[in-house]
């Protein structure tokens, strides 16, 4: 199965919050290696799984039994058009 990846954005500002919710992840889905990004303006929590589907609703529901916001950070890079119509052939 290929890598999977997801991206979450979350209202975790604190190093030791975020440990605490890696561990609770890790516990849950053995398979998952998450992470936080806390120096990011989104507060980025990443979760990749080499061997299954990632299962958004269980990530989100475990910061929000935690007091914690998440949500799936949507991919914003959207080639347009116009730029390869403009290469040369």
């Amino acid at each position: 199965m290929s890598n999977m990846v997801e991206v979450f954005k979350t209202d975790v500002s604190r190093c030791d919050d975020a440990q605490r919710l890696i561990e609770q992840i890790h516990l849950k889905f053995t398979d998952y290696k998450a992470n936080f990004d806390l120096e990011d303006c989104d507060l980025i929590l990443r979760v990749q799984s080499l061997n299954s589907s990632i299962i958004p609703e269980a990530i989100i529901s475990i910061l929000e039994q935690n007091g914690f916001y998440a949500e799936i950070l949507e991919d914003d890079f959207q080639p347009s058009v116009s730029i390869f119509s403009s290469l040369p052939s």
